[in-house]
């Protein structure tokens, strides 16, 4: 390795990359070769990895943020040998089937360690994961040292999720969080100075960070530059100042080297200016055994954490390993039977998201690794329970964290916690404020990321806060996600099994709680029974059939077993069924969804809108809901305002009986 020079090692990221963007004929040439430098100085002499060993548990992690340049990624891998990053991968970058998607996909290939795209939301996970890895390291000492590097550029720093990620990240002093900035002041339409004039260093340095000015193309200065930074007891951000497109002879340095393939000319005038001389796709043997090495380096490190682990006591590595690999306590299913069997006994009439405060004492109590917080609504969310201590700069032991007005970066953290392993987040603030997560909780989705979000106040029965807080569209729009649970539970014993299936699932959970009181449904059955967990169930079926089927979620089960009670004064018998999760209970068979949902007409009754409730109503259901936006005033008022009643649930179903008669 000591005969290949630094700009060979370089090249070949270069080299590999504007080849596989010219072979898809789409991609983004110019950042590889603008960061090749920078990169090969962090790869070759601080990345603590082991490409044959990708999941080793205290690797440094690496994030792109800048998504785009995937084939900086991709490259990478592939020189340091993953072995599931083959020279074939690269030449399939951005077709179907391959590992090599145009934006880097977490689970498509080893060393991938989160899926990013969307700006700034890379910077934001490797915020999540540098906590994670602060708090595993309060809890399990040595076994857990290492550092989390991110290359963002400058669209990433001008989305706003960054100014939140850099905040709090800057707050929570993270120390062992280093970002190398991209700073090749060029975007898509062209020069920053277009859109954006921001200090970025001023700026890092205003939230807490420690901050260098290095040239990108010059290896000493950037390793100068990390060596300080690790040094440093703030987390870090040296700006790169890099020629997007470096070494291609006419669009260097142009927004045309950004977004497009270079073409065969310049490619050429590129191979001969790097002094590249190779076929595409060629890798020169010394070159390429020069990555091996730096890819196998950390091999000695690796070994010596396995000795480690293996010294724990076998309680801690027992402990150790089945946090790492997202297993549930053996004892939990027997905990929550315990608490619901109070439950039934108590009866507690309480709002849902208090319910889930009562949920959270229980999973805690047998949960280390869940960590929670809010944003800035603990109090509101009831997301801390009495024996959660707080996350606080240099204090990272606690389970509980304070993340501000911050809705976005606490969601995008809680995804770079996931991806960590180790813990498992959840994080609290009003429904209708997914609206500021919902890039996250796409990502959570995407990338079947066992993350919970608590979503107080979900619906006009909120009440005074009127309509700006009240939300209506947003069930139905989480409900549109693919891979999000979306729980609605109907009382306390149904928070609780929806929080147990949320911690035991592998995808994403949203908790659609309540604000006000709401009676017990549930008081008796089998404690270790979790009804929830099929989506949807008969709360209340009718001796000799039934008339009508009116289907609930959430605050308006209640509403519907009383519009039975009037129901069954008129004559008219009704089933009523309690549907948590729609996407549990779509994953029925066909059997159980007939049994429940019956031959009989339909009716729903759910304080929003009701836009995809056609699904389980058939042609002739209806559904009460909302189609406009709510209203300040006492909830009560507000549910009878939009008809949102017993009586008027009763008439709807006496109108599809008579509708369906005639």
């Amino acid at each position: 390795m000591t005969d290949v020079r630094h700009a060979d090692l370089a090249n070949a990221i270069r080299a590999l990359s504007m080849d596989a963007v010219q072979k898809a004929n789409s991609g983004h040439p110019g950042m590889p070769m603008g960061m090749a430098d920078v990169a090969t100085v962090l790869f070759r002499d601080f990345l603590k990895f082991d490409a044959s060993a990708p999941d080793w548990a205290d690797r440094d992690r690496f994030v792109l943020s800048a998504g785009h340049g995937s084939m900086l990624l991709y490259s990478l891998l592939h020189l340091t040998g993953y072995e599931d990053m083959t020279m074939e991968q690269l030449k399939s970058f951005r077709q179907l089937g391959s590992k090599t998607a145009g934006h880097p996909e977490h689970g498509h290939a080893k060393g991938i360690e989160t899926t990013t795209g969307p700006l700034g939301q890379g910077l934001a996970n490797a915020v999540g994961m540098a906590l994670a890895e602060r708090h595993l390291a309060a809890r399990f000492g040595e076994l857990v040292d290492h550092h989390t590097y991110v290359i963002a550029g400058d669209g990433c720093l001008m989305e706003g999720i960054s100014h939140e990620a850099i905040s709090f990240a800057g707050h929570l002093r993270l120390s062992k969080l280093i970002v190398l900035f991209d700073d090749n002041h060029i975007s898509i339409d062209g020069p920053t100075e277009l859109s954006v004039s921001d200090d970025q260093c001023a700026r890092f340095e205003a939230c807490g960070w420690h901050v260098a000015r290095v040239d990108g193309h010059d290896p000493e200065a950037v390793k100068r530059a990390i060596e300080v930074a690790k040094s440093s007891d703030r987390p870090s951000m040296i700006a790169c100042r890099t020629t997007i497109g470096y070494g291609a002879p006419t669009k260097n340095d142009t927004a045309d080297a950004h977004g497009s393939p270079l073409g065969d000319e310049e490619i050429a005038g590129a191979r001969e200016q790097l002094g590249w001389p190779h076929a595409p796709f060629e890798v020169p043997a010394e070159i390429l055994s020069a990555w091996r090495a730096i890819g196998s380096r950390g091999a000695a490190a690796r070994e010596a954490w396995e000795k480690k682990h293996a010294a724990l006591d076998a309680a801690a590595r027992e402990e150790w390993d089945r946090i790492q690999s997202g297993a549930v306590p053996a004892s939990l299913a027997q905990t929550v039977a315990d608490a619901k069997a109070k439950l039934f006994a108590e009866k507690p009439k309480m709002a849902t998201r208090a319910s889930s405060g009562k949920a959270l004492d229980v999973l805690t109590s047998v949960m280390p690794e869940l960590l929670g917080g809010s944003a800035d609504l603990t109090g509101s969310n009831k997301t801390k329970t009495k024996a959660m201590e707080i996350v606080a700069p240099g204090a990272y032991g606690g389970r509980y964290v304070h993340y501000g007005v911050r809705e976005h970066a606490m969601a995008a953290a809680m995804n770079g916690m996931a991806l960590h392993g180790g813990v498992l987040p959840y994080g609290g603030t009003f429904l209708v404020f997914t609206d500021y997560c919902r890039p996250s909780i796409r990502l959570s989705a995407l990338m079947s990321q066992r993350v919970v979000y608590v979503m107080t106040h979900d619906s006009i029965g909120l009440g005074e806060d009127g309509p700006t807080h009240q939300p209506v569209e947003h069930l139905a729009a989480l409900r549109a996600i693919p891979n999000l649970l979306v729980f609605r539970p109907a009382d306390t014993v149904e928070t609780l099994e929806c929080w147990q299936l949320a911690v035991e699932a592998k995808q994403p959970s949203v908790l659609a709680l309540t604000r006000q009181g709401i009676p017990a449904l549930r008081t008796d059955g089998d404690p270790k029974e979790n009804r929830c967990a099929r989506g949807a169930y008969l709360l209340h079926a009718p001796e000799g059939g039934r008339d009508v089927t009116l289907l609930a979620t959430g605050s308006e089960a209640h509403i519907a077993l009383a519009a039975k009670d009037d129901l069954a004064g008129r004559g008219v018998k009704a089933a009523v069924v309690s549907m948590p999760s729609w996407e549990l209970f779509r994953q029925q068979d066909a059997a159980y969804r007939a049994e429940v949902l019956g031959d009989a007409p339909r009716v729903s009754i759910e304080a929003g809108q009701t836009f995809g409730w056609r699904e389980w109503l058939g042609d002739d259901g209806r559904a009460l809901g909302l189609e406009s936006f709510g209203t300040s005033a006492p909830y009560e008022d507000a549910y009878a305002h939009f008809g949102l009643t017993a009586e008027k649930l009763a008439e709807a179903a006496q109108a599809v009986i008579a509708a369906r008669a005639e």
